[in-house]
C-alpha cells in the first residue's frame, strides 16, 4: 500500500513526503518538474515524473505502486500570475484535478486529501474566516481551486470517495532539520526577506500596500510553519483511513501578522534591519486572512509545534543560507 503524493518535489508536497518518510509510511511522487526539483523529493519515496492531468500515467502508477490513497498538491498557486494567465491556473488547477479524481474513481481508489486555499474566501465579511463563510473568490487562482473543492465534493458524493480538504493559510518556513524548503524566485513575503536578510538578494524588500484598514497600514496574513502543514495533512489521512466521511476544514494558527510586523520578526532574528520600499496594493490581495481554526483542531486532533513567527522566520533564513552553500560552487564556476 502507498500514498501518492502529486506535487511531490515542490515546497510542500516535499515536507509532505518528509512526514510520511518519518512515520514509515511508503509513497510515491508525482511531479512534471515544471516548478519543483527532483533533489527535493526524499529518496525513500517512488518518484515518477509525470503530468498528473495524464490519465494513462496515472492508470499506471495506481497498478503498479498499490496506491490506496492520494494527497494532492501540484498545481499553480500565484494570485498575481493566475490574474495574467487564467486559462493556465483552470487548466492546472481545475481540470488536471478533475482527471486526477476521474483516474482515482477508474482504479478504486477512495481516499483523497486535498489541498486547497483560504483564497477561496475572496475578501471575507469577518475575521477570523470559519469554513461557513461565503466562497466568493476574487481571483483566477481562488475560484479555480474553489471549483476543484466542488468536483471532488460531487464524486465523493457519487462514487464513496472519503476526502478531506484543507483549506491553507500562508504557508512559510522550512524543515526545522534543514531537509527541504522553497526554492526558484521568491514569490511570497517570507522567503523573499530571507533571501534578502542573508545576502542572496541585494535589493529591497518590496511591501505591496501600506494603507490597508488595518493597524498599521500593511497586510495581514496567518502564517502556518509548512511542517505543521505537512502534519494536518497527516493527521488528515489517518481520519480518511479511520472514520472517512468528507469534510472540509481551514488549516492556519488563527492569528495574524502583518507585513510590518514580519520585517520586525526579522529583526529580532537576525538582529540588523531589514531594508524595505512601500508601494501600491497588488490586485487580488485581501487586507487581512486569518483562520478559524477551532473545527481543525477538533475534527483532526491537530496539534501544530511551530506556532511562532520568529521560529518561522528562522527556518525560512536557514534554508536560505543552505541553499546558497548548495549553489555557491555554481556560481563560482559561472563567474557570479
Amino acid at each position: 500500500m502507498s500514498v501518492l503524493v502529486t506535487g511531490g518535489a515542490g515546497y510542500i508536497g516535499a515536507h509532505m513526503l518528509l512526514a510520511l518518510e518519518d512515520a514509515g509510511e511508503p509513497a510515491v511522487a508525482l511531479d512534471n518538474l515544471s516548478t519543483g526539483a527532483r533533489w527535493l523529493a526524499p529518496e525513500s519515496a517512488k518518484f515518477v515524473e509525470g503530468d498528473v492531468g495524464d490519465e494513462a500515467v496515472l492508470a499506471r502508477i495506481f497498478a503498479e505502486q498499490g496506491v490506496e490513497e492520494v494527497i494532492h498538491f501540484a498545481g499553480s498557486i500565484l494570485v498575481p500570475e493566475s490574474i495574467r494567465h487564467p486559462l493556465d491556473y483552470y487548466t492546472n488547477n481545475t481540470a488536471n484535478t478533475l482527471r486526477l479524481i476521474n483516474a482515482c474513481v477508474t482504479a478504486g481508489v477512495k481516499r483523497f486529501i486535498f489541498s486547497s486555499t483560504a483564497s477561496v474566501y475572496g475578501t471575507p465579511e469577518r475575521t477570523p474566516i470559519s469554513e461557513d463563510a461565503p466562497i466568493r473568490s476574487i481571483t483566477p487562482y481562488g475560484a479555480s481551486m474553489a471549483m476543484s473543492e466542488r468536483i471532488l465534493e460531487d464524486a465523493a458524493a457519487a462514487h464513496g470517495i472519503s476526502f478531506v480538504t484543507l483549506r491553507y493559510f500562508n504557508v512559510a518556513g522550512a524543515d526545522p532539520q534543514g531537509r527541504a524548503g522553497e526554492i526558484g524566485k521568491p514569490t511570497h513575503l517570507i522567503k523573499a526577506a530571507a533571501q534578502i536578510a542573508v545576502g542572496v538578494r541585494k535589493e529591497k524588500l518590496q511591501i505591496y500596500g501600506g494603507d490597508y484598514p488595518t493597524p498599521d497600514g500593511s497586510a495581514i496574513r496567518d502564517f502556518v510553519h509548512v511542517s505543521d502543514l505537512a502534519q494536518a495533512h497527516m493527521a488528515a489521512l489517518a481520519r480518511v483511513r479511520g472514520k472517512g466521511g468528507a469534510i472540509t476544514l481551514n488549516c492556519g494558527y488563527g492569528r495574524g501578522y502583518s507585513v510590518y510586523e514580519v520585517v520586525e520578526a526579522f529583526r529580532r532574528v537576525t538582529g540588523t534591519d531589514l531594508p524595505y520600499d512601500v508601494g501600491p496594493r497588488r490586485a487580488g490581495d485581501p487586507p487581512q486572512l486569518i483562520a478559524d481554526n477551532a473545527a481543525i483542531r477538533t475534527a483532526l486532533d491537530w496539534r501544530p509545534r511551530y506556532d511562532d513567527i520568529d521560529f518561522i522566520v528562522e527556518t525560512a533564513i536557514d534554508w536560505e543560507r543552505r541553499l546558497a552553500e548548495r549553489d555557491a560552487p555554481q556560481r563560482r564556476k559561472s563567474g557570479a
